[in-house]
């Protein structure tokens, strides 16, 4: 895969932090009469940009937040057991907020959300930063900071955890 220095730069770090900022305050208004949300990123970006919801959203809101990290092997996500990342998550009657920097496929997002469905949670939201809308299986983003209409072909990556390269580029 390309590296983000020889790609072209679609989002800056501070678009994306308003992005996520603007996510944020979605995410309160569509939750605003609960005492405590879940936010669970997928393992690597996904799960720096659920912290960064869950930062945003602490700071807006009353709401109280629980971070979890979905951890499993995104490349081979049928072969994976998925790892909630701590002993023991309470999420019955809690709304969930699966996180992820690009929704493609949705064959990763469709993979994450299934162990939430034998947890009895009260409501299942999906966020990312962006959207290529290249659907194979029928998951769509509660909550995107941008669309983008690429090729099968090209690539988005976001990056998050290294300051010196963060941003969103197209390859």
């Amino acid at each position: 895969m390309a590296t983000a220095e020889a790609s072209q730069c679609i989002l800056t770090p501070i678009q994306i932090q308003q992005k996520i900022k603007r996510m944020a305050y979605e995410i309160y208004e569509r939750n605003f009469t609960e005492k405590e949300i879940v936010i669970a990123g997928i393992v690597g970006e996904g799960y720096e940009f659920a912290k960064r919801i869950a930062e945003e959203i602490k700071r807006i809101s009353p709401l109280s937040v629980k971070l979890i990290e979905l951890r499993f092997d995104i490349h081979a996500p049928k072969q994976s057991y998925i790892d909630f990342g701590q002993d023991e998550v309470v999420l019955e009657d809690h709304v969930v907020i699966v996180a992820d920097v690009v929704l493609n496929t949705a064959r990763t997002m469709t993979f994450s959300l299934q162990p939430f469905l034998q947890k009895g949670v009260k409501k299942l939201q999906v966020a990312v930063i962006v959207d290529r809308s290249h659907r194979q299986y029928p998951i769509s983003a509660d909550y995107v900071g941008y669309s983008l209409s690429t090729t099968i072909n090209e690539h988005i990556q976001v990056i998050l955890s290294d300051p010196s390269r963060e941003g969103a580029y197209l390859m």
